[in-house]
């Protein structure tokens, strides 16, 4: 079996280096044709107190950002990607316990 495998690996000119680089440089081109289908980024991460304006079904929750310009701007999004906010720092509690030997 490891013969045939050996034969098979010889036959197919495997090159590691080879399928390496043609690896990255599929990954290259899909990156490229990502960025040509979404130019703009996602933005994933944002905190802050947000107004709920309103709540549809299915879970929506149409936000309003109290601190724009526009007031009458607004977005729906997941409500089960919503967090409460807590304003200002949260105070962290931590215990110290020192052990002796017996």
């Amino acid at each position: 079996m490891e013969h045939k495998a050996l034969w098979a690996l010889k036959f197919m000119n495997f090159d590691p280096s080879k399928t390496q680089n043609k690896r990255k440089r599929q990954m290259l081109e899909l990156e490229e044709m990502r960025l040509k289908l979404f130019p703009r980024k996602l933005k994933s991460n944002w905190s802050g107190p947000f107004i709920v304006k309103s709540m549809r079904t299915h879970g929506e929750i149409e936000l309003v950002d109290p601190s724009a310009s526009d007031q009458q701007r607004s977005w729906v999004v997941n409500g089960q990607r919503l967090k409460l906010y807590l304003e200002g720092e949260v105070e962290r509690l931590s215990i110290v316990m020192k052990l002796v030997d017996p």
